[in-house]
């Protein structure tokens, strides 16, 4: 036994599992909290997945690719990489033109079973950076308003 205060166990896991709160789609964090989270098993098999990494960044690739075209001529907007530049698609975004169209495809979206997520909150607007300085985001709070992370696996 680690922990003989089953109240501090909690909090030691609940900060060292990123202080996330729980909900259905979105990353909720109410303090500062860590990833401390990798058995040597993880270790494992993160150096054998790195055997993958050509063919995991070919398959997010191409499944951005089948997501341009989806949305091409769409009023939704697909992130794609810069010119010049070769991404990776670790992640794939759409923009919506509303705070209230984002929410209504994460909530139709996530109804029928596709996992959607809206961009992570600000960090100024998390409770434990709350008064923390910081200068004009109104660019970063329009885009968290509109950005909606779809699937990107590469199981898809």
């Amino acid at each position: 036994m680690l922990f003989n205060d089953e109240k501090l166990a909690q909090k030691a896991k609940h900060i060292t599992t990123q202080a996330k709160v729980p909900h259905p789609w979105e990353f909720v964090h109410d303090e500062i909290g860590y990833n401390y989270r990798m058995p040597n098993i993880n270790a494992a098999l993160g150096v054998a997945q790195l055997e993958s990494v050509k063919l995991f960044i070919e398959k997010k690739r191409t499944l951005a690719t089948a997501y341009m075209t989806f949305f091409q001529g769409n009023t939704v907007a697909f992130f794609t990489e810069p010119a010049q530049c070769i991404s990776n698609y670790w992640l794939n975004v759409i923009l919506l033109d509303s705070e209230a169209e984002r929410d209504l495809f994460l909530t139709e979206s996530n109804s029928q079973g596709v996992m959607t997520r809206p961009a992570w909150r600000l960090m100024n607007k998390l409770p434990m950076f709350a008064n923390c300085q910081h200068g004009d985001l109104s660019n970063a709070e329009w885009l968290e308003k509109r950005i909606v992370n779809i699937p990107s696996s590469v199981k898809l």
